[in-house]
């Protein structure tokens, strides 16, 4: 080889702290990148012959240079929405949130709807349920549909229920219900697939308002330093909301800033998945597994347990849909090449999904398929070593931990179950793969947030743990926010992981997080995002 070398580096990040992924501490390093690739990585030194006089140099000293974040579990169009819609998380009463919501309303006076998320009425005073007269009185004239905290159940008033039709005749879907009172009239409490009576017309949205929300969805994914995330399909109530044609439409445009990989629904409809599968398959947008449920949550009782609930004894929950119509959709999915991933959070969904995978394997004989199951909120200690056995993906989002009131939470499942909350060590310590996410928007976009939970197991007092045994190390939160999700979309050859030869999706964080204390993981930032090559976000601007 000649001394001079033939190509140089379009951009060149310098760092004494850079986690690669392949080692669980981070180390001094050099990064070139040529178009959208990783081409070298190295010493300063060993870097200086990628230098040429268009090279951008860029220096961090002691911040942290990282794989890009990678989201293995949200909803785009209604995250995006969400960022739009009024936030009642922080309400303490059902007053306050009504209150909340007449300022929102009057602050927006040309949206026909009103649209909230977030409220929790375990962190209320009463711990009551709220009632539709409470949101008459501020909004009497429009309709409002205000979710609850895991977006399950929601909240609506009696305009909601006159434009959408739904009175005391109205009989409830399979899986879902219209609360009544003793008169039979609807309360403004709508459970699982009842809500879809109003969502699909609260999200008729135009083309024009899904460009603005999404082109402001994809500003702040990369403000946060996420590189690609897992879209998947979030129920019957939300579907009007799945569009992927208009993310298309942002790829062709050149302003798609980060990787979409699909998950459309797992169905008897087989021919539509290996449609969409053909139809998107590129390096940007892509549909890479299926996607269904197998319960609800565990506030709302309708997350399926093996026994009662502790202050509920006389359900255990239900299934969304029968386990042998599971079964079979998993069978023949399953056959048919496609990867599935079940939203499960009771220990009885979690048995379930398993026992479909378990099952598909000896039909289909066994293949690399890399099945996940999402959430896994509650697990009997028996099911713990099947993920690795089975070779499923455990896909947890610790911040739901946190949002959720413990307390209610606990009062749900009783203290025996709740040893097995959220047990991402145990599952993580059998050998098998554990991907953290999100699941904006339940929760915030933000990675930190999740990465703070699964490391300190804190609470939402912010200073009790919950089970903190199940703390996961610093190294195995980042891999499960890079490295796993990259092997769950079967990309780990070109993702996950800083590597030659890897594409350039990378973050800098304004801190080394393994130098400092565990608080400071919330107060993080990022500093630059990188995507395919290309700087998309920089010192709080978007390029």
């Amino acid at each position: 080889m000649s001394m001079q070398h033939q190509q140089k580096a379009n951009v060149i990040l310098i760092s004494n702290a850079v986690f690669t992924g392949l080692t669980d501490m981070p180390v001094a390093a050099s990064i070139a990148i040529c178009g959208n690739m990783i081409a070298a990585i190295g010493s300063e030194e060993d870097l200086q012959p990628w230098i040429g006089p268009e090279t951008k140099i860029y220096r961090f000293d002691d911040q942290l240079i990282m794989p890009g974040f990678h989201d293995f579990h949200l909803h785009i169009i209604l995250g995006s929405i969400f960022l739009d819609s009024v936030y009642l998380h922080d309400a303490r009463s059902e007053e306050e949130a009504a209150e909340m919501v007449k300022e929102y309303a009057e602050s927006r006076p040309e949206e026909q709807w009103i649209i909230g998320f977030s409220w929790d009425a375990g962190y209320w005073q009463n711990k009551q349920l709220p009632h539709r007269s409470s949101l008459d009185k501020v909004l009497p004239d429009r309709p409002a549909i205000l979710f609850q905290n895991d977006g399950h159940y929601a909240w609506v008033n009696s305009k909601a229920l006159e434009v959408c039709n739904v009175t005391k005749d109205t009989e409830n879907p399979q899986f879902g219900s219209i609360e009544k009172d003793e008169n039979g009239e609807p309360t403004g409490i709508i459970y699982e697939h009842a809500m879809a009576l109003f969502t699909n017309k609260a999200y008729h949205l135009s083309k024009g308002k899904k460009m603005k929300t999404l082109t402001n969805f994809f500003r702040h994914a990369a403000r946060l330093g996420i590189t690609a995330m897992n879209d998947l399909y979030a129920t019957e109530a939300y579907e009007i909301l799945e569009d992927y044609e208009i993310f298309k439409e942002f790829e062709d445009n050149g302003g798609l800033t980060t990787r979409i990989h699909l998950l459309p629904v797992l169905n008897s409809d087989l021919d539509r998945a290996k449609r969409l599968k053909e139809t998107y398959q590129s390096s940007m947008l892509r549909v890479v597994a299926l996607k269904q449920f197998v319960d609800g949550v565990v506030t709302g009782y309708t997350a399926h347990m093996l026994e009662p609930y502790s202050n509920r004894p006389d359900t255990c929950g239900d299934t969304a849909f029968p386990p042998d119509v599971i079964k079979k959709w998993v069978a023949d999915a399953d056959k048919e090449g496609f990867s599935i991933r079940f939203h499960a959070l009771g220990d009885g969904a979690v048995r379930l999904a398993l026992d479909a995978f378990e099952e598909a394997q000896k039909v289909n004989g066994i293949r690399d398929s890399r099945h996940s199951i999402e959430h896994i909120e509650v697990i009997h200690p028996n099911d713990i070593h099947r993920f690795q056995e089975l070779g499923v993906i455990a896909s947890i989002q610790p911040d739901h931990m946190y949002a959720a009131d413990r307390e209610t939470y606990i009062s749900c499942i009783g203290e025996d179950r709740g040893k097995y909350a959220w047990a991402t060590k145990s599952i993580l310590d059998t050998g098998a793969k554990v991907a953290i996410s999100s699941d904006f928007p339940i929760v915030g976009l933000n990675p930190m947030p999740e990465i703070h939970r699964a490391v300190t197991r804190i609470d939402n007092s912010n200073v009790q743990q919950w089970n903190p045994e199940q703390s996961i190390s610093l190294a195995d939160a980042l891999k499960g926010y890079t490295v796993t999700p990259a092997y769950g979309t079967f990309r780990e050859h070109e993702l996950g992981t800083l590597e030659v030869g890897k594409l350039a999706d990378i973050v800098v964080l304004d801190r080394n997080l393994f130098a400092v204390p565990s608080e400071e993981i919330l107060d993080t930032i990022v500093k630059l995002t990188m995507v395919d090559g290309k700087i998309v976000f920089q010192d709080g601007e978007f390029s």
